[in-house]
């Protein structure tokens, strides 16, 4: 008889290899990254510039230029890019990032060549018209003060701050009046120098055909900078301030944010570190969960997690709790940390989190689409060729004696920067 109270067994996944991507660099010098995959008649194309809040010459400007480079090009209107987008049932949108800009396409394999010469006209031919720039000045300064009455906003906001520096491009917080002052033709200056196809990582994925790569090399080699980007020194990391409350009035609710900078994605230990920050606060079984969340119900959820940029590296903890609860709460995370550093973690806990981990991983690769997610972030955090396939072996050989060296390095309290935003 099946005893359904014992797990199934399970075995080690073993290698993982990403498909390769074809690499070839176009006429203008734009690298171009290929992933051609027929399972399904879907395209997706991605435009990466160097155009994100790092390279803001002002605080800002490239969050507008994103949000405004489809509101209308030398030939086409606003309304006229929207119209033939949604013609071919397609989806065109600019994300500004902390350090780049993607320009992302998604759209059926067969209309693929028509929309392409659209793609290029934004990322040629944009001209931010005024009364689209004030209009969209209007609206991100209205979604930012209705954000900013959340705590978990206001959390976040001077955590980031206070871990980075108020200077420094991941810590610089929103400044409506600053906002609504860039001019029209310091977004059309960045515009020219970040977005000029020259710089561009290009990563097209899905079913494509040759003719459809020909295309993109004759549209895309165009437009070299006229002058580059500014990227800035980034300045060196504050001292570890003391914690920090930001007063959200009549708010009922507190929210956490506890974190420090973190060894980047190329460190020899990420791997390893990846694992014990998941046995703290990376899954629904995690320690964090298990003692703030099922034991003292201080909150319905609490993560812990490792975010990777291209300039720094930061590990976040984070919760929502009554706010008559958050001291509670801080207190437990920090014994959560310490306990780390002084106890070995169980072998049939550690065994847990590897399965986990490895099953998340496997999930995460069923579409070309995440397959070119990870292509992406090797090519973009300049990682090594193998960095996934080696993922799985360091996280399948990792023992508790090496995690709990890493947590005595790395998990201090008093190397935390404490943040908590809620009623006085």
């Amino acid at each position: 008889m099946l005893n359904r109270l014992a797990p199934p067994p399970t075995r080690p996944l073993g290698r993982v290899d990403l498909p390769s991507a074809q690499v070839s660099y176009l006429a203008n010098g734009a690298r171009l990254h290929v992933l051609p995959h027929t399972a399904q008649p879907v395209v997706r194309l991605q435009v990466v510039l160097p155009a994100g809040r790092w390279y803001d010459p002002s605080p800002g400007t490239s969050l507008l230029t994103a949000r405004a480079l489809l509101e209308g090009t030398r030939t086409r209107s606003a309304r006229q890019i929207a119209e033939e987008v949604a013609f071919y049932g397609a989806s065109l949108d600019c994300e500004q990032g902390f350090d780049r800009a993607t320009l992302t396409l998604y759209c059926l394999a067969r209309h693929f060549s028509q929309l392409l010469p659209l793609v290029q006209d934004v990322l040629l031919n944009a001209t931010f018209p005024v009364a689209e720039l004030d209009q969209i000045k209007t609206r991100t300064a209205q979604n930012i003060r209705v954000e900013r009455q959340k705590t978990s906003y206001q959390a976040s906001e001077r955590f980031a701050r206070n871990l980075y520096g108020a200077h420094h491009p991941y810590g610089v917080v929103f400044d409506e009046n600053a906002f609504r002052d860039i001019t029209p033709e310091a977004v059309t200056q960045f515009y020219q120098q970040a977005y000029a196809l020259s710089q561009a990582e290009i990563f097209a994925c899905g079913a494509l055909e040759e003719a459809h790569i020909t295309q993109i090399n004759e549209l895309f080699s165009a437009s070299a900078a006229t002058s580059q980007p500014v990227s800035i020194a980034a300045p060196p990391a504050p001292a570890v301030a003391p914690a920090d409350h930001v007063t959200v009035a009549d708010s009922l609710q507190a929210s956490i944010r506890i974190g420090r900078r973190w060894p980047d994605a190329q460190h020899s230990s990420t791997h390893q570190l990846q694992v014990l920050v998941k046995v703290l606060g990376g899954y629904f079984g995690s320690r964090l969960m298990k003692n703030i969340r099922e034991d003292k119900g201080l909150t319905y959820g609490i993560y812990a997690s490792i975010v990777h940029r291209e300039h720094a590296s930061s590990c976040v903890i984070g919760s929502d709790v009554n706010a008559t609860n958050s001291v509670i709460a801080i207190k437990e995370i920090e014994k959560e940390l310490i306990r780390l550093q002084e106890e070995a973690i169980p072998e049939d806990e550690l065994e847990t989190v590897k399965n986990y981990i490895q099953g998340k991983f496997l999930n995460e690769l069923g579409t070309v689409f995440e397959q070119a997610d990870k292509y992406r972030s090797i090519i973009l955090l300049n990682l090594p060729t193998d960095f996934y396939s080696s993922f799985l072996t360091e996280v399948e050989s990792v023992s508790p004696s090496q995690l709990q060296r890493l947590a005595q390095q790395y998990f201090t309290p008093t190397d935390f920067v404490h943040v908590t935003a809620g009623p006085a």
